[in-house]
Formats: structure tokens, sequence, C-alpha cells
């Protein structure tokens, strides 16, 4: 092989490891150039590889120095593997943790990095739906300082003003919460299973871009935010210290985000001004992605683990009692709510509030007793497990 002038600085390893491919250990490659260091930069190179070299004969005045075709770079990939299956998307029941980082289909040098990820098993994740979601999740991200019209000219009175403010921080705390617990849980999924990977990522946006709108609204008007009670965040504790993928997805999703699918509808009739009404009608699009997820993915797991509904109920059942004693939902929340939907301070005006209220409590009550049904629970035990649900709603 003549090199010509280039150097191993300049690439020419290149040319010599590509030749030396096609050659069987202990074959030798003559290697000749122009460079004055190409006897020592071949040594340093064929050091690293496994090869050797050995300097020309007398007889070898064409050749500078001799490759010795080794066979390190061979055993190097003997016990390699493809980090996938067969079929054409490669997706295999449950990921080795060996494969690290390493892309789906890529050949895999064995001994690497063992990442902690503990989500390695398909079922424990998966949804045939995640990819479909996720391609529609990104097309319809939204960015907030463009679709809302924070500068829309309205005025409120100060009561409905500060109703707006402390249910967008009711939001807000539940948002958070959602969102760390999705983090959470996208940190221990296996990347062989990116699809959803990709998917909680985009929830994780959608999340963080809640958090946004819901403060800019509480904020705009210039007042300060609302109260947090003790009991919310309790009932928000039980999802953070919840470790297993599904019954959080469960708790998160089905649950608690399918309820604020309500709330937002009853947000979205009942706003006293434009940006309040774009901001939870934008976000319930995304929320009814993320149910949409847990759903799908709660149906592929039961499919497989009959037993997977026993847990559920647990899980349910273990909150309840952790919560009993808790006060629910925030008293200024719910009278919030109330004052949303009254709409002005007459006692007829805020008995309807009052008891549109109620009824968006019974329809949130039938939403999740409706989902529980599409997970394969019998009516009857839909019913009470529904009605089980923390009254902080998420």
């Amino acid at each position: 092989m003549d090199l010509a002038d280039l150097g191993f600085e300049e690439g020419a390893h290149l040319l010599v490891r590509r030749a030396l491919k096609h050659l069987p250990p202990g074959a030798e490659l003559g290697v000749t150039g122009g460079d004055q260091a190409l006897p020592d930069q071949l040594r340093t190179w064929c050091r690293k590889l496994g090869h050797h070299v050995r300097l020309p004969d007398d007889g070898d005045a064409n050749v500078r120095a001799w490759v010795v075709r080794g066979s390190a770079d061979l055993d190097r990939w003997t016990q390699a593997q493809r980090a996938g299956g067969a079929t054409p998307d490669g997706i295999v029941p449950r990921a080795d943790p060996s494969w690290g980082l390493a892309a789906r289909g890529a050949l895999v040098e064995p001994g690497g990095p063992v990442p902690p990820f503990d989500l390695i098993d398909r079922d424990l994740v998966w949804a045939d739906i995640a990819p479909g979601l996720y391609t529609s999740a990104v097309a319809a991200q939204w960015n907030p300082d463009v679709v809302i019209q924070w500068d829309a000219e309205f005025t409120l009175p100060d009561e409905i003003e500060r109703a707006v403010v402390q249910v967008m921080t009711y939001l807000v705390e539940n948002k958070q919460a959602a969102l760390v617990v999705l983090a959470r849980l996208l940190g221990r999924i296996h990347p062989h299973f990116r699809e959803v990977q990709q998917l909680l990522a985009v929830q994780i946006a959608d999340e963080a871009r809640h958090l946004e709108v819901f403060s800019r609204r509480a904020l705009l008007k210039g007042g300060v935010l609302g109260t947090s009670s003790v009991s919310g965040r309790e009932s928000l504790g039980t999802l953070l210290a919840e470790p297993d993928f599904s019954l959080a997805s469960f708790l998160l999703s089905v649950l608690g985000e399918g309820s604020f699918l309500n709330l937002l509808s009853f947000l979205d009739r009942h706003a006293p001004d434009p940006v309040t009404r774009q901001v939870t009608r934008l976000t319930r699009q995304d929320e009814a992605r993320h149910v949409a997820f847990g759903v799908a993915h709660l149906q592929h797991q039961a499919a497989v683990d009959p037993a997977l509904r026993g847990r559920l109920r647990t899980v349910v059942e273990r909150r309840h009692e952790a919560l009993a004693g808790t006060g629910g939902m925030n008293e200024d929340v719910f009278e919030a709510l109330v004052t949303l939907a009254a709409g002005e301070w007459t006692p007829a005006a805020i008995g309807r509030g009052h008891e549109k209220v109620r009824l968006l409590q019974r329809e949130m009550y039938e939403g999740r007793r409706h989902r529980l049904i599409r997970l394969g629970f019998p009516a009857n035990e839909a019913a009470e497990l529904s009605s089980l649900h923390t009254r902080n709603l998420m």
C-alpha cells in the first residue's frame, strides 16, 4: 500500500485499516509512503490494535514497513451481539442490560458499562400505540407565546381573578408532581424501548409547558399565587412514592390526569376570560394523550399479566387508607371553582355554581369508572374503586 505523503495524523490509518480488514491473521501488508515518521506511526497505531510491525529486509527496497495482521481486533467482536431481534423493528421482549446506551440493532462490543436501567421488560412499559402517539404528540406541540393571546384586554372583578389565581396555583402544584413522576420513570426505562422513552419525554415537555402557562396566567394581572394545602401535598406525595411503573402510570394517568380532563373541560366552559379559556383548552389536548397512553399500556399489560388488576385494586385501597385522615381537596380550590361556575354573587348563582362543581365531581367519578371497566374490572368493582380515588383529584 502506497500512502504517498499522507501521514497518520492526517488519516492514513483509515487506508491501512481498510486494507488489513480483508487479510487473515498472520498475513503481511507492505506499506510505503513519503512521511519520514511512517514506521514509528505504524508501530504506535498497530500496538493499540494488536497488529505487529516488521521492518523491511534489504530486498524490500519499496517497503517502509510490514504490518503483520493480528487477531485482537477480530476477537474483540467475536462475542458481540446485536442489540435487538430479527424482526423488522428489532424489539425483543427483554433487553440485555449490557447493551446500555447502544442503538437498537447496533453490534455491541462486550465488556462495556452497564447503566442502571431496571425497566428492561417490554411488557412492563409497552403499548402498541406508543409510536403513533409520539408522532402525533410531536406534531401537536405548541408555543405559548404564539398561540395564547397574553395581551388580550379584559378586566375581572377581584374575587373572580383571585378564584382564577387559586385554581391556577392548584394546577401548577399538580403538574409539578406529574413532571417529577414522569421524569423518574423515564430515567429507568432501557433505551431499547425508545418509542416509550420518546413519548414520555414529550409528555414531560408538555408538563413543563403546562407549568409555564398556568403560572403565567396566575400572575398575569400582577397578583400573588394562592394557597397550597397540606392534604393536597400529601396526596401528591403518594404519587412520588410509587416505584412500580404500571402502578404509577395507573395512579397518575388513568385516575389522576383522567379526572383532570374533566376539570379542564369545566374550566374551559366557565373561564371568565379568553386567556384562561385558551390555557385550559390547549392543556386538555395534551392531557388526553397522556391518559390514552396510560390506558393503552395497562390494557397491554393486563393481557399478559392476569394478576395486574389485583395489584391495581391494592394500590387504590392502599392510597385511600394512607390519605383517610387528610382533609381532601383544598377548600380554597373548591370555593374558587364554585365562584367561577357561579359567575356572580347572588344566592341563586352561588347555588348553581355549587351544584355544577358537584356535577363535575360526579363526571370525574364516572370517567374513572369507565376507564376502569376498559381495563377489565367488573362494573361494580370499577364503581367501588372510582369512589376510593383521592379527594384531591390527582
